[in-house]
């Protein structure tokens, strides 16, 4: 096995054609501003149904975050969205609010939302956030197709009635739109979360188009993604129609306000102890350890679980119930320490995730971002530790460093409870 077995399912071939930019593009909306900044008015002003503003109080949210406050208004007005916004900030809700909302649930039998993301993860996600969101909404239907699971168990769903919310992956939506199981004739909301992973590799962004192809013309598009580059604004504008743009901290901006972010220079054969040196004496409430391969995240997960840990890992090499499965456990606490691959560097969401190891250097700084990401949400307080073992990592961090603006220092002898822990 390679060392890069652990990358997600569409990212086996590297497509090396990159997009030609258009030269022009229409004069965008840029918002700017801080991190998370609790506006005045709270999820009322959005004038949503009684039943939703039921469930969000159920959840505890109070405020809008800054991309809900600035996306969610003109999301319900049936507007199409391109939305690049740092991980944490709330960007889920904004369509899952937005289309509850536009959604008349008597029209039962047809699907009017469809919400495409690159991994069977995030799509599980997404369809949870669904369900606690429509709580109240009883006759609302949700349903998530994707890959990894016979095909016939998602046809005898969909042979039961239509659900007005589709979640999924590509290939398993297009394949049952091919075979005539899946009808999007009457589609009203087109999402697509983590748009640019979906648009950059061309075998994904065939099968998005042809997707697209089968739903009506006068449809909703709405796009997010944390990482949004220049070049990959003028193709996801190509499936709207006039787009409200919202670049919530552009580029340079993209930190996480909240997470204190450093290094450790130390050598391969040196990180193991590391690593058990500091979760002895960090406090912390759960923590992802990443690493690049497979075989590694196998390897650490039981020598951390030897060494009485509660460590468990998710990675590609296992079946899609098992990943779901320990994901579940993670979230619901019953494990403290998650080792993984890239798998999970995007769109995930623990509440309780504090603190993020880098065990293995990430590939980019996309990947660093999506992974810190993971501890400090929605601007709460996190600590994020890096490994650096050779040259390509120097130079990685420095990547990081330089486009994100961002000072990540080594890491110092002793670290202050209070910058890392909420309510210290």
């Amino acid at each position: 096995m390679a060392d890069n077995d652990d990358l997600l399912d569409y990212e086996d071939e590297e497509q090396n054609e990159t997009t030609a930019v258009e030269n022009q593009e229409a004069p965008k909306k840029d918002v700017k501003g801080t991190y998370v900044s609790i506006h005045s008015s709270g999820f009322r002003d959005f004038l949503l149904k009684p039943e939703i503003l039921r469930a969000i109080v159920d959840c505890g949210f109070e405020h809008p975050s800054e991309v809900q406050h600035e996306c969610i208004p003109q999301a319900v007005l049936g507007m199409d969205i391109l939305c690049q916004a740092k991980s944490g900030m709330g960007k889920t809700a904004v369509f899952v609010l937005a289309t509850l909302q536009q959604l008349e649930p008597s029209d039962n039998n047809t699907c009017h939302v469809l919400v495409m993301c690159h991994t069977r993860e995030l799509a599980f996600q997404i369809s949870k956030e669904y369900e606690r969101f429509s709580k109240y909404m009883p006759t609302v239907k949700v349903a998530v197709f994707f890959g990894g699971l016979a095909i016939q168990k998602d046809e005898e769903t969909l042979k039961n009635g239509t659900p007005h919310i589709v979640v999924g992956t590509p290939g398993r939506i297009l394949a049952l739109i091919r075979n005539k199981k899946l009808n999007l004739k009457h589609l009203k909301h087109f999402v697509l979360d983590e748009c640019d992973k979906m648009l950059e590799q061309l075998d994904m962004r065939r099968d998005v188009q042809e997707i697209f192809r089968s739903t009506p013309h006068g449809k909703q598009v709405m796009m997010f993604s944390a990482t949004l580059s220049k070049e990959i604004r003028p193709v996801c504008k190509k499936f709207m129609q006039d787009p409200m743009e919202v670049y919530v901290d552009d580029e340079a901006k993209l930190t996480l306000h909240g997470l204190q972010q450093h290094y450790v220079n130390l050598k391969e054969n040196e990180k193991n102890k590391k690593l058990f040196e500091l979760l002895d004496v960090l406090e912390f409430n759960q923590v992802v350890i990443f690493v690049k391969s497979v075989q590694r995240c196998v390897a650490l997960a039981q020598l951390l679980t030897e060494q009485n840990f509660p460590a468990i890992g998710i990675h590609r090499g296992m079946n899609q119930d098992e990943r779901l499965n320990r994901y579940q456990q993670f979230k619901d606490f019953q494990k403290r320490i998650l080792v993984a691959t890239n798998l999970f560097g995007r769109g995930m969401d623990i509440e309780r995730v504090n603190i993020v190891f880098n065990y293995d250097m990430p590939e980019d700084s996309d990947t660093y971002l999506h992974r810190v990401a993971r501890a400090g949400r929605f601007g709460t307080k996190g600590l994020a530790i890096t490994f650096v073992s050779d040259e390509n990592d120097a130079k990685i961090l420095n990547e990081v460093q330089d486009r994100f603006d961002v000072n990540i220092s080594e890491l110092p002898e002793e670290i202050d409870l209070s910058t890392y822990i909420e309510g210290r």
